[in-house]
């Protein structure tokens, strides 16, 4: 078994479901952390919405998956932080001096919904402040959502994470009712999981 753990770590493949934020900010640094110790080893990552990751690790199309939790029962996760939603507006929006962004004042104009799967943030933000936005446009595309409040078309609420190194001239307020996301990573089971899976695992630390 050992012998058969170590030729695993030698070449192998590791398949990981994620979504746009994780596959950009994170995913890089930690493969290239992975990649200096596991040299051999090859990655496949699906790209798709909270609902398909999770099919996906139940399917055994991926080995693992990033999602926001809770996850669905019948899987594993390990927690690994909470990301903020940010209010995003035009760089000339009346109230991009404002320290918060209020909650009602974004049903005031058009709202560029994004939309991941069943498992939607940002529609619970609304419902719990018993608002209704008024919603033009929805896609699970946050760079498509940026390009759109940039051009001064509507506004957003986007997680802080997809925000770093952004090309557009928008500006990301706080809410003034504080709303977050916890992102972790879901397996169907860690004693079942390859031996370069659970590798994986250790490097978490470096995104």
């Amino acid at each position: 078994m050992e012998i058969d753990d170590l030729n695993d770590l030698h070449s192998g493949l590791i398949r990981i479901g994620t979504f746009s934020s994780v596959a950009t900010h994170w995913l890089p640094n930690i493969i290239k952390e992975f990649q200096k110790d596991y040299p051999n080893i090859d990655y496949e990552l699906l790209l798709g919405d909270y609902t398909e990751i999770e099919e996906w690790i139940l399917e055994g199309r991926v080995d693992c998956g990033f999602l926001r939790l809770p996850a669905r029962p019948g899987l594993e996760s390990i927690f690994l932080e909470q990301d903020k939603l940010m209010a995003i507006i035009p760089e000339d929006h009346p109230l991009a001096d404002r320290e918060k962004f209020p909650v009602t004042a974004l049903c005031g104009e058009p709202f560029m919904l994004l939309e991941k799967g069943a498992n939607a943030e940002i529609s619970e933000i609304f419902e719990r402040c018993h608002l209704t936005p008024n919603v033009h446009f929805t896609t699970w595309d946050d760079y498509a959502i940026m390009s759109m409040v940039e051009s001064g078309l509507g506004i957003s609420i986007l997680p802080q994470l997809i925000l770093k190194r952004v090309p557009y001239r928008i500006v990301a307020k706080e809410l003034d009712v504080p709303a977050y996301r916890n992102i972790g990573l879901a397996f169907k089971s860690k004693k079942t999981a390859s031996i370069a899976v659970r590798r994986f695992f250790d490097y978490l630390q470096y995104r």
